[in-house]
């Protein structure tokens, strides 16, 4: 299934934004970095800052709705459960 790239583009921002890097390198990365640890490095404070931005931009609260943060794991799951949410 293709991402939408718009919706894509943007969680890919935010997500630049929470972590203060640069938006042109998150946009760069495969779908299928991790978010978390190795990957794009984020941790349980930095996550919930995510989750908080995500609720603020798109009106989805993750954590209420996706009890395992399954679509956390990496930019792809996330960018496809905002677009089913939305």
């Amino acid at each position: 299934m293709a991402l939408n790239t718009e919706l894509e583009s943007k969680v890919r921002a935010l997500v630049a934004r929470v972590l203060e890097r640069d938006p042109a390198e998150v946009a760069r990365l495969p779908d299928d970095t991790p978010l978390f640890g190795e990957g794009l490095g984020l941790d349980s404070l930095t996550g919930l800052e995510l989750l908080t931005a995500i609720r603020e931009e798109f009106g989805v609260d993750i954590a209420a709705q996706d009890l395992n943060l399954d679509s956390l794991e990496t930019v792809g799951p996330l960018v496809a459960y905002l677009d089913k949410s939305n």
